[in-house]
């Protein structure tokens, strides 16, 4: 039973960063979920220090904050320092999660925080923080309801947004003389990737949701050039990069989210490589000739 709700939490979280990282895949801006994850951590420092409690409420809202600040600080300076987007993104991403690190060793003695679990985190550790309520009713493990809730708002946010982030994805320009808010847009979806990135990292760790923001999605976007289909190709890698890292690393007795992202790196590769042989394959014109 501990497998499957492993499996689950990580399928779920894999879904939620395959949706939204198939449009910063599209958006070149693949390495903002990396971002998202590293500069957080100053945001967690602080809600601890004024809050003085490791509940979810408030590192929640911590990390929240610092996600939306991150977006914010690498959108001015792309625009108006006219920094290319991946020295903005590298600037802001590793400037915050410095100040994180500093907070960290000033108050090493007052905050009760791992840099290993957030960059890391534990999946195997689902099974055991369960939900029960004060009736003593057992609902399973916390994270697959906040996993599942995360999922669903981010399925909602995608359908009900559909069509503004399609056309502000591929065409701003279009975008604009339509009278479609591309700021907004551009905040809404990095406002989903801040709160799934938050969310996901307290059960993943941050390195496996970059790995499920980006892997997936590449992968689905080297068979094709359709969205929906290419929403629904990176879906099914991210699960099947669940299923595999869990057996892999029961295997190898080694970090299931580790084994996780090595899955991921390993389907991307087996669907390159099918792609680079078919190729190179000869026509049917070809091949007829030569016989």
């Amino acid at each position: 039973m501990e497998a499957f709700w492993i499996i689950l939490v990580g399928s779920l979280i894999a879904v939620s960063c395959a949706i939204l990282g198939s449009y910063l895949i599209l958006r070149k801006m693949a390495m903002v979920g990396d971002a998202i994850s590293h500069a957080v951590l100053p945001g967690i420092v602080i809600a601890y220090l004024l809050s003085g409690s490791r509940e979810t409420l408030p590192m929640l809202l911590g990390a929240a904050f610092l996600g939306v600040l991150t977006t914010i600080l690498i959108e001015l300076f792309y625009k108006k320092a006219r920094l290319q987007i991946d020295a903005s993104i590298g600037i802001t991403f590793t400037w915050l999660f410095a100040i994180g690190i500093i907070l960290i060793s000033l108050f090493a003695g007052q905050v009760d925080l791992d840099q290993d679990c957030v960059l890391y985190g534990e999946i195997a550790y689902v099974p055991l923080d369960l939900w029960v309520t004060e009736s003593g009713y057992n609902m399973g493990p916390r994270t697959v309801w906040i996993a599942s809730g995360l999922l669903l708002l981010i399925v909602l946010f995608i359908w009900k947004g559909y069509k503004g982030l399609f056309i502000t994805t591929f065409n701003e320009e279009f975008a604009k003389a339509l009278g479609i808010g591309v700021a907004f847009w551009h905040y809404a979806l990095m406002g989903a990737v801040s709160l799934t990135t938050v969310v996901s990292f307290e059960s993943v760790g941050a390195i496996l949701v970059v790995a499920l923001l980006i892997v997936p999605p590449a992968t689905a976007y080297l068979i094709t050039t359709n969205l929906k289909k290419m929403l629904v190709l990176a879906s099914i890698f991210g699960i099947l990069s669940a299923f595999g890292g869990y057996y892999l690393a029961a295997a190898i007795n080694g970090s299931i989210a580790g084994a996780m992202a090595t899955v991921a790196g390993i389907l991307f590769g087996i669907v390159w490589v099918a792609i680079l042989m078919q190729k190179r394959r000869p026509s049917k014109t070809a091949i007829n000739y030569l016989d």
